[in-house]
């Protein structure tokens, strides 16, 4: 691990070579990482017998603490993993990350993130005394995603690192980077910081992780990053439009918004016309769906986080492409909130929508929900929120309805915390 971008240096432990090992064959494997991640938890790797291995799983209870303070401490190191993605070295593999453009195609990794977040968590939490884990271990959110570099090579190495930098009781803060070899040397790509959560064998309730153990300055200084994450996570969620009223300022920016688009020909409320160079939100947006087939299924037998968060992006990305005329590049990806898992079987419908535009900049956000055809109940399960770019200036977008201008102003916020944390 070269600790890039988090002040330290480790070697891989001994203790962490398994994981090590495991993450080379993981990435390098591509589908069959799910059955990686079952040898860890002792999931079925046949769907016939997923029920069967369940229940064998609910017997692994017996091994969960009862409080954090019955499990040792950890250090930083000690979920610190490295892997390579080696598409410089084999064309089969290259061929499922390439794309039309001669690129790499963005969801790929974002499968990879996923598995990754939850291999060094594992990693975290591992007891080498048992030989299966009896945690769940899964994919609360991803809390940031912020590109470094536009272009990812589809015939060079790719390398991802990470670790540890935050724990709770039951959650933990993972952060990743990844960086590509081009002209002799690795350049930043990304950094990424998903937060997992510890669940009981049958992902029924909350279970305890390891308290995390600082070792320097440095990690001291990274911890209190966490805890700062935490509480912007925290303030968001109570600020919600959602939940309570836009802000004065957003008040009149709305306002303003409604003002441009009266027909001065008329004295009436109800009639709107479209300024120049605009698009009104109505128009701005595009659907997906997908039928969830036992083959996307993670280890514990739901459908895989990443492949959710692939769809939502192939989808948010075409949505931006068809509004711009052009390919957009991603510039960030943020506040992927999971509110529930999405089961085999299940009937998953995406819708993207195009809520802000800024000069060359378009946000972007993917609502997913299940429906059940029996019931005809729809449920959501993720709300994904993109930003990308393009090489022109871009029309406006333009709300009618109190409810579409709530949709343009959380794009605005969420375009503006973007903004923020990249400059």
């Amino acid at each position: 691990h070269d600790g890039r971008n988090y002040g330290t240096s480790w070697p891989v432990s001994e203790e962490n070579i398994f994981f090590y090992a495991l993450l080379k064959r993981l990435v390098r494997e591509d589908h069959c990482q799910l059955r990686k991640l079952r040898e860890i938890v002792g999931a079925s790797t046949n769907w016939k017998d997923h029920q069967q291995a369940l229940a064998e799983r609910a017997s692994l209870s017996q091994y969960l603490a009862q409080s954090q303070d019955e499990l040792p401490a950890k250090t930083m190191k000690d979920s610190a993993i490295e892997a390579h993605l080696p598409l410089g070295t084999q064309p089969a593999l290259r061929e499922k990350y390439l794309n039309y453009h001669n690129s790499v195609r963005f969801g790929r990794i974002l499968e990879d993130l996923d598995s990754l977040a939850v291999l060094i968590c594992y990693s975290h939490t591992w007891n080498k005394e048992l030989k299966r884990s009896p945690l769940s271990i899964v994919t609360a959110l991803v809390d940031k995603i912020d590109m470094r570099k536009n272009i990812i090579y589809p015939d060079c190495d790719i390398k991802f690192t990470g670790h540890v930098t935050w724990v709770g009781k039951t959650s933990i803060e993972a952060k990743m980077h990844m960086s590509q070899y081009h002209d002799g040397a690795y350049t930043d790509v990304l950094d990424a910081t998903f937060v997992m959560v510890a669940r009981d064998p049958e992902n029924k309730r909350a279970a305890f992780i390891n308290p995390l153990k600082l070792e320097s300055p440095e990690e001291e200084a990274i911890f209190q990053q966490g805890e700062i994450n935490k509480t912007r996570r925290v303030e968001l969620s109570t600020a919600s439009l959602l939940k309570v009223a836009p802000t004065a300022e957003e008040r009149t920016l709305v306002h303003n918004l409604f003002l441009n688009t009266l027909d001065t020909r008329t004295v009436s409320f109800r009639s709107r016309i479209l300024p120049p160079n605009s698009v009104w939100i109505e128009d701005a947006k595009m659907k997906g769906l997908e039928i969830c087939h036992p083959q996307e299924r993670n280890i514990f037998n739901r459908i895989f986080g990443g492949f959710l968060m692939r769809k939502a992006y192939e989808l948010g990305w075409a949505n931006a492409c068809a509004f711009a005329g052009c390919r957009p590049t991603l510039v960030a990806v943020d506040d992927i909130v999971f509110r529930k898992p999405v089961e085999i079987g299940s009937l998953l419908l995406l819708s993207s929508q195009v809520c802000y535009t800024e000069g060359m900049h378009i946000q972007v956000r993917v609502h997913t929900e299940v429906l059940d055809p029996l019931t005809r109940q729809h449920s959501t399960t993720n709300v994904f929120h993109f930003t990308f770019r393009v090489e022109k200036d871009i029309p406006a977008i333009v709300p009618q309805s109190y409810g579409e201008s709530m949709l343009y102003l959380d794009g605005k916020r969420h375009f503006d915390e973007t903004m923020r944390s990249q400059g």
